[in-house]
C-alpha cells in the first residue's frame, strides 16, 4: 500500500524532480534514474521516466541532444532550456507553499486526539 502511494505521488512530482535535477547539470535517462534513486525515490522504470522527459521536451522546458559515447551506443542527453529554468523556479516556489500547507495539516494531526462516539 505504501509503495503504491509513493509511486502515485512520484507520478505527480516527477516532472518537477527532473527539472530540478537538470537544473544542476545535463544528464541522460539512466543517469537521471540513478540520481532519483540516490535521492530516495527508488527505482524509476523507463516507462515512467521517458514519457515525463518527452512531455518536458514537448513543452519546450527541456532540450535533448544525442551524444556519442566511448563505452557504448549514443546517449540522449537532456538539459534545461531558459524557459525550463523559469518553470523550475516557479514550480519549486509552488511546491514549497504546498509542502508548508501539508506540514501544517500533518502537524495538527499528530496533536489531535481521536474522539470516540
Amino acid at each position: 500500500m505504501l509503495d503504491a502511494m509513493r509511486q502515485q505521488w512520484l507520478h505527480g512530482f516527477l516532472d518537477l524532480c527532473l527539472l530540478c535535477l537538470l537544473g544542476e547539470r545535463r544528464d541522460y535517462g539512466l543517469g537521471l534514474a540513478q540520481r532519483l534513486a540516490e535521492s530516495g525515490f527508488g527505482e524509476i522504470p523507463g516507462g515512467t521516466l521517458y514519457p515525463s522527459l518527452l512531455r518536458l521536451e514537448k513543452q519546450g522546458l527541456v532540450q535533448a541532444d544525442w551524444v556519442s559515447s566511448a563505452v557504448g551506443p549514443r546517449r540522449k542527453y537532456y538539459r534545461l532550456t531558459a524557459e525550463g529554468r523559469v518553470a523550475a523556479d516557479e514550480r519549486v516556489a509552488v511546491w514549497r507553499e504546498f509542502r508548508q500547507a501539508m506540514d501544517r495539516i500533518a502537524d495538527r494531526a499528530d496533536l489531535a486526539e481521536v474522539e470516540t462516539a
